[in-house]
């Protein structure tokens, strides 16, 4: 059975950091693509970023880049996001996500429960 379990979400300041974590298990976690995306309060599913860590090709949505960090750790089946100078618009449901394909096709098949972020002074 595939599972998806995140965890790191808090109450942070704005310019603030947070590490997100996703533990996957049940897949051959090295051989996928990973995915962050999250939903604000009353709005859509926003993408994040994604990552291939078996072509060693990462990506990321133009409103986090620079400020967030995707990575892997294969001998954990985790996959993390380290969040750096965090604003108000960041608050949200982040979600990890398995890819089916190519991290630009932005298709997913397994989904964790999700992890609040939320940033307030």
């Amino acid at each position: 059975e595939v599972q998806l379990v995140e965890s790191g979400g808090g109450l942070v300041q704005p310019g603030g950091s947070l590490r997100l974590s996703c533990a996957a298990s049940g897949f051959a976690f090295e051989y996928y693509a990973m995915s962050w995306v999250r939903q604000a309060p009353g709005k859509g599913l926003e993408w994040v970023s994604s990552i291939d860590s078996y072509i060693s090709n990462t990506s990321y949505a133009d409103s986090v880049k620079g400020r967030f960090t995707i990575s892997t750790d294969n001998a954990k089946n985790t996959v993390y996001l380290q969040m750096n100078s965090l604003k108000f618009e960041d608050t949200a449901m982040y979600y990890c996500a398995r890819n089916t394909g190519p991290i630009m096709a932005h298709e997913y098949d397994y989904w964790g429960q999700g992890t609040q972020v939320t940033v307030s002074s």
